[in-house]
């Protein structure tokens, strides 16, 4: 068997399900193909900076299917923000002379992956946010947990929103794509669920809460993506959305966040029901994964290894059905992957 070398690093925000993709690029690296693991921390800072943790074998493994978050830590640095950032990533990889990377986030991530495949370096992805929004997978690892974390904080404020006859305002992540707040606001029960891919009026959320009160129902639960447009009556970004903060991250992402104070705050201005509002933030990324993302990051990490060994770079994998496939990078960071008008009408058909 070879003895060849291969990396991996974890980058973006953490995610439920990053070590289970660890441990099983490590465990089928070693013991089905013969090969070390470097890990590299901090995903691309690591490259920038050097910052490697030595080799990873089966006992560094140990022990972390189920903890959250990754234990090569993760960054969200972009290499082509820094001053020769891509060519000393570029330069350090071929000193590493790594007979294959795997490279583990989302679409930012994937983005520096598939230029330094044009490069021809040997990098494969594996496709990880909890907003489910790349395309080329059914699924990505990190979204089920998410979403029943979200699930049952709904859970919890329907109960808190039936006892005091209140509106309940839920905001959870989704920047680009309501994956999220549609999911776990169907599975809860939400009475109304705002996401980017529809805008939306105030009044007609208003409209739809006062009709059920006209029912006889004394409570309302919204439940709010971070980046759902909607109309308000009052200034705000050209897109629609809120803002705590004109800040933006090493890809140019504003940061999000707010919009669920707001939309309380015009729902009790103009329904006059009391309302308050929860944002769930960084709740959703954190703790165990669930069983099927464990499965599915442990699918997803064996695949990438034999992905290396077949020489199919420039590809990750990807759950289409059943089954993990390979698909090219530059699919899955073409665009957002985002809800569809049908599904988002199912949920609709309980809105009023």
């Amino acid at each position: 068997m070879s003895t060849q070398q291969i990396g991996i690093l974890t980058g973006g925000g953490d995610c439920p399900g990053l070590n289970a993709v660890i441990r099983a690029v490590v465990r089928r690296a070693e013991v089905r193909h013969g090969w070390s693991v470097l890990g590299i921390r901090e995903g691309w800072r690591g490259l920038l900076e050097d910052h490697l943790t030595g080799p990873l074998n089966l006992s560094s493994v140990s022990g972390i299917l189920h903890r959250g978050g990754t234990i090569l830590k993760t960054s969200r640095t972009n290499p082509a923000a820094e001053p020769g950032g891509m060519d000393k990533v570029i330069e350090r990889l071929r000193q590493l002379q790594l007979h294959g990377l795997v490279a583990v986030g989302g679409d930012d991530t994937l983005g520096v992956a598939s230029v330094l495949v044009q490069q021809g370096l040997p990098v494969v992805g594996v496709p990880k946010t909890i907003d489910n929004d790349l395309m080329g997978t059914d699924y990505t690892f990190g979204f089920d947990t998410a979403v029943n974390t979200a699930m049952e904080a709904i859970d919890r404020v329907h109960t808190t929103a039936e006892s005091h006859n209140r509106a309940m305002v839920v905001e959870v992540m989704g920047r680009h794509s309501g994956w999220i707040a549609l999911a776990a606001g169907m599975a809860a029960g939400a009475d109304y669920i705002l996401i980017p891919e529809f805008p939306v009026s105030i009044r007609d959320v208003c409209a739809s809460i006062q009709k059920r009160h006209a029912r006889g129902k004394d409570f309302s639960i919204v439940v709010v993506a971070e980046g759902a447009k909607v109309e308000f009556e009052q200034a705000t970004t050209e897109d629609g959305h809120i803002l705590q903060t004109s800040e933006r991250d090493a890809f140019g992402h504003i940061r999000l966040g707010g919009i669920g104070k707001v939309l309380a705050e015009e729902i009790e201005r103009i329904t006059g029901f009391e309302t308050r509002y929860v944002i769930l933030g960084h709740i959703q990324r954190g703790g165990s994964p669930s069983a099927f993302d464990r499965v599915l990051g442990t699918r997803m990490g064996a695949y990438a290894v034999d992905m290396i060994a077949a020489g199919d770079f420039g590809n990750m994998a990807a759950l289409r059905g059943n089954q993990i496939v390979s698909v090219p990078l530059a699919e899955a960071t073409s665009r957002n992957k985002k809800v569809d008008r049908e599904l988002y009408d199912i949920a609709a058909t309980f809105f009023d």
